[in-house]
């Protein structure tokens, strides 16, 4: 096993796998240590934490890394901090400086002035185009993400940034060194931009695809206006759930994460009758975003996979 980097994602995420990791990796298939996982595919990449685990525990053996997702956005800094990293880490030293020697006030302008400027200037992507490195673009996302309520980054029905300002001390805006070694992961990575689907045509049966999809609320209130402006109903888990069962006759190794109905509704079996010839497992995580922090606290997330783990646990 190489030598650990502390490679960390750049954006905080709600519903980030950094906490999960240590009981995730209990769940790799044994072939990933074996060596017979030619592929990496994360289709639903968010910030990383999954990818950027695997790509340097495992980075020796497998041979490829695919990472997609629907954010245009979230897409464009990764293949900015691929191609562009150097100029990249001098955007946000610049700002960081900036940001910091204002006063509260000062701050809080600041900030709303950098949304406005990112909301006023995003484009309607068009996913067939190739993705291109944008320094500034990536640069307004980091510092938006250091620096608003919660760090999250989350978006209206317009694809709009709407998350408001948060009061934070001494932010720290730039981890140069994180976004370097960043950068030398990414040089074997594939980025792609688009519906999840598109994974399809590049995953075979050397390939270890893990899918954390948007969550299926838990119940009424649970709802979380996501990082993109796309609706992700039961008919979409279903629709993945048959994207499954194709890669699953491809022979891919798959992993998925979702909520756990099971916290709000011992009889709700959505996912163990979607998932039916599949493996379920529960893993504890900890809820952060609850605006309530008595809401906050232990909660089960499900783990579903298509291959036994029983020998990893």
């Amino acid at each position: 096993m190489p030598n650990h980097r502390n490679v960390k994602p750049f954006l905080k995420w709600a519903g980030g796998k950094g906490q999960l990791l240590p009981q995730l990796q209990m769940y790799f298939p044994t072939e990933l240590e074996k060596g017979s996982i030619a592929k990496y595919v994360e289709p639903f990449v968010g910030s990383g934490a999954v990818f950027f685990y695997i790509a340097q525990y495992y980075g020796y053996l497998v041979r490829e890394f695919w990472i997609s997702d629907v954010n245009f956005d979230l897409m464009v800094t990764y293949k900015t901090i691929q191609q562009d990293v150097e100029a990249l880490v001098e955007r946000l030293s610049e700002i960081q400086t900036e940001y910091l020697q204002k006063d509260e006030a000062a701050r809080k302008a600041y900030f709303y002035q950098m949304r406005s400027r990112f909301n006023q200037q995003r484009s309607q992507p068009n996913f067939r185009e190739k993705l291109q490195a944008n320094v500034e673009r990536t640069a307004q996302i980091i510092f938006l993400n250091r620096t608003c309520f919660n760090g999250l980054f989350r978006v209206n029905s317009k694809g709009e940034f709407n998350v408001p300002y948060g009061r934070y001390k001494n932010p720290k805006i730039c981890y140069a060194d994180n976004l370097y070694n960043i950068a030398k992961v990414l040089q074997k990575t594939h980025i792609r931009c688009g519906h999840y689907t598109i994974s399809e045509s590049f995953i075979d049966g050397n390939s270890f695809v893990y899918l954390d999809p948007p969550y299926r609320p838990i119940n009424k209130t649970s709802r979380f206006t996501s990082y993109s402006q796309f609706v992700f109903g039961d008919a979409e888990q279903l629709a993945l759930r048959d994207f499954c069962l194709r890669l699953h006759a491809k022979g891919a190794k798959l992993m998925l994460s979702n909520s756990d109905p099971k916290n709000e509704n011992p009889e709700d079996n959505f996912f163990e009758n979607a998932y039916q010839g599949f493996s379920l497992y529960r893993l504890q995580a900890s809820r952060h975003i609850n605006s309530n922090k008595d809401k906050r606290g232990k909660i089960n997330e499900l783990l579903i996979a298509n291959y036994p783990v029983s020998q990893n646990l």
